[in-house]
């Protein structure tokens, strides 16, 4: 008699949470969908949030549903988005909001930051990129709003949640890389930059890796959801985890394809070179190596568009095919970071760069989808040129890679082969990790 064990990968993005069990059979993969919700950014007092109570009650929903199917678990763990946190006092009570990263609380932050240690000395520290929703800013902006005068502690949202199973606080190492405050060197949370920007040391955590155990569920967890169930670590930053579920070969790069689109390389070192800073290239850290990398505004563009006109991705896509228009736009111009209104964004980019504006619908989704293929031609090229090395091959997961035509313009502009696996790619590496001896 085969046994089998079954494991658990919460894998939770910007727009939907999906609880999926995996477990090998005929020594391949075999995965299971038992639960799926909806998430997004809320707007609050004029700012934008995550809804972190809803977002635990699904977390707890999808494991008693879990458990019911598969009552014997071996293990779960989470996955998110990087980058945002959840404060708490020395009570371990929550402090409120849990602002999301598209929240434009960090403008003044991030001047104040680079007085006290420049952008460059950032760079050469951490080859974390520019972004102003980097954790860093976020801590800066909290500390500056007097958020931190009474927090013990921040955790990123997956280590938040496994937090609130468990009752274990940490940081996990790739999502700490996600914070543009790890020190490339000593692999820890910079001494210089937390002192330089005074933050207090009791704010971080101590970092541990994927593959840890931070043991089983609280008692009143586990009554809650009806079943036990050992919590270990995976790469708790969603794109790290995509990447461990890629099965990538040779001279290869991935795009991460969903509400932001990661392109970038696997690489043994950090590259944080003048041309990769300028290029706004950023150095993450997967299990046991680097992953050179560049954010891309991605599918959040088309997302706010479906909503905007109230039809289907596949409707969107077969829409667009109808347009001639072929002229572009640049999707990762900041106007577009927080925007509720891309019909009117989009619009209004042509128009103040005195370009003819797409007025029907089939022409601002066709220069939305080209416009994105473009970018990822430019990321390439510059990171061809930054490695000094070839790419023959774009591997495509996530959301995105089940859009043929999206893929189709991708090989077009990049002149590349496109490798598009329309699979669960995150939680794949959420559970190989777990399945990991």
């Amino acid at each position: 008699m085969i046994f089998v064990k079954f494991y658990l990968a919460i894998d939770i993005g910007a727009s939907s949470g999906r609880h999926i069990i995996g477990y090998k059979e005929n020594n391949q993969l075999v995965t299971d969908e038992v639960y799926r919700f909806k998430n997004g950014v809320k707007e609050e007092n004029g700012h934008l949030i995550w809804d972190i109570e809803e977002l635990f009650n699904n977390v707890k929903e999808g494991i008693k549903i879990a458990l019911k199917k598969y009552p014997n678990i071996e293990s779960m763990s989470i996955d998110t988005w990087g980058v945002d946190y959840v404060l708490l006092d020395s009570n371990n009570k929550e402090i409120l909001p849990c602002y999301a990263y598209r929240d434009s609380r960090t403008k003044e932050a991030i001047n104040h930051v680079h007085s006290l240690i420049p952008f460059e000395r950032l760079y050469e520290i951490t080859g974390s990129q520019f972004q102003e929703f980097n954790t860093i800013y976020q801590l800066y902006a909290d500390k500056e709003a007097l958020r931190l005068a009474n927090a013990q502690s921040f955790l990123h949202i997956p280590e938040y949640l496994m937090f609130k199973l468990t009752g274990v606080k940490m940081h996990e190492y790739t999502n700490a890389s996600t914070t543009g405050m790890l020190d490339g060197k000593t692999l820890d949370y910079s001494e210089e930059i937390i002192y330089k920007l005074g933050l207090n040391k009791r704010l971080f955590c101590s970092l541990r890796k994927p593959g840890s155990s931070l043991g089983y569920f609280k008692e009143e967890i586990a009554n809650e959801v009806g079943g036990n169930i050992e919590v270990k670590l995976c790469p708790t930053h969603d794109t790290a985890s995509a990447v461990e579920g890629i099965p990538i070969k040779g001279n290869s790069c991935y795009i991460s394809s969903g509400t932001w689109s990661l392109l970038g390389i696997k690489t043994d070192k950090v590259i944080n070179s003048k041309e990769a800073m300028m290029a706004n290239y950023s150095n993450e850290y997967g299990p046991s190596y680097i992953r050179f990398q560049k954010n891309i505004m991605g599918l959040w563009i088309i997302q706010g568009l479906q909503k905007q006109m109230n039809i289907s991705f596949p409707e969107m896509v077969e829409l667009s095919k109808t347009s001639n228009y072929n002229l572009l736009f640049d999707v990762n111009d900041k106007v577009f970071l927080s925007s509720l209104d891309m019909i009117n964004e989009i619009k209004n980019w042509f128009k103040n760069h005195n370009l003819e504006i797409p007025t029907e619908n089939k022409d601002i989704i066709n220069a939305t989808y080209r416009s994105l293929a473009y970018s990822y031609k430019e990321a390439l090229d510059e990171l061809e040129k930054i490695t000094e090395s070839s790419i023959d091959n774009i591997y495509i997961v996530g959301g995105g890679a089940k859009n043929q035509y999206l893929n189709d313009l991708t090989k077009e502009f990049t002149n590349k082969n496109v490798i598009a696996l329309p699979i669960e790619a995150t939680a794949i590496g959420n559970l190989l990790s777990q399945m990991e001896e």
